[in-house]
């Protein structure tokens, strides 16, 4: 009589699989995964409000600096590069072509840079609780554009100060708010996802911030410091305005400054960059998010 042999041995991974477990944190599917961000919106909305709250709570005037930062960052600005560097000659109203390339680059500079350490920067919270990881650098983000809304009115006001009346034009800012605010989202998944593997990408980001604010046009009228100043090709100044903060800070000195006229592809350049690091950065944080926090 021939011996039954004993099956072959299953891994542990395969028992799992064969009685229906499943990981304590597993990726869902797409559609799944929006609607569970969607169910922790107000998660994500508190959550960045209190961090704005916080980050005034320690000092005398409070929640006064929000709008106090802005005002000084433009008289600094406006003395460094409008006056002592002389970037203002040749360029209509340079104090609101500054203060508009500054606030509106500052916006995606500081979320891309919170977006950096969303997750590397909260590894005890998502070790603890179970959520859509998308939530951390989405509130990162709706913090920034809290802050800039207070920035925007400052510069309005500024933009009036210095001559430049209301016009119809201003009822496209908010359009221009939500394409740049898709990008940044964007663009902080990406970036959250990659600083939660490399560690050093936080030491990179001054660097390349700075790199990424010199080739923005935020200083000085590109066409004319690359064309015309220059001598170079003029594919190298298309080049720049096809850059996404260029794009969405000449879109904005277009409503706002009468006498700036950028090139009309801005326009599709900021749709299409909205468009594609919106999704292409969800799709890209959510391949990981069964991986985020481990180690």
């Amino acid at each position: 009589m021939s011996q039954v042999e004993d099956p072959a041995p299953q891994s542990l991974e395969e028992l799992a699989r064969r009685h229906g477990l499943r990981p304590a944190i597993a990726r869902p599917q797409l559609p799944v995964y929006v609607r569970q961000l969607w169910q922790r919106r107000h998660f994500v909305l508190t959550y960045a409000t209190s961090r704005n709250v916080s980050k005034y709570s320690g000092s005398a005037l409070g929640q006064l600096w929000q709008v106090i930062t802005p005002l000084l960052n433009a008289a600094i600005y406006y003395v460094m590069f409008g006056l002592i560097l002389g970037g203002s000659k040749g360029i209509p109203n340079y104090p609101a072509f500054l203060l508009t390339g500054m606030f509106v680059f500052t916006y995606t500079q500081r979320t891309v840079t919170a977006g950096a350490k969303s997750i590397s920067g909260n590894l005890s919270l998502i070790r603890a609780l179970h959520f859509p990881r998308a939530s951390l650098p989405l509130a990162y983000t709706i913090q920034e554009l809290q802050q800039l809304l207070i920035s925007m009115g400052v510069l309005l006001v500024i933009v009036v100060l210095t001559g430049e009346p209301p016009t119809l034009f201003w009822l496209m800012i908010p359009i221009v708010l939500v394409l740049q605010t898709m990008f940044n989202i964007g663009a902080g998944l990406i970036l959250a996802r990659l600083g939660s593997t490399m560690r050093d990408l936080n030491q990179l980001l001054p660097f390349i911030m700075r790199t990424w604010l010199y080739a923005s046009g935020v200083f000085f009228a590109i066409h004319d410091k690359v064309v015309n100043s220059a001598q170079l090709p003029e594919w190298v100044a298309t080049a720049m305005y096809l850059n996404p903060a260029a794009s969405f800070i000449e879109w904005m000195r277009d409503i706002l400054i009468a006498g700036h006229t950028p090139p009309q592809l801005i326009w599709v350049s900021c749709l299409v960059w909205a468009v594609v690091t919106l999704v292409a950065g969800f799709w890209y944080f959510w391949r990981a998010e069964d991986r985020y926090g481990r180690g």
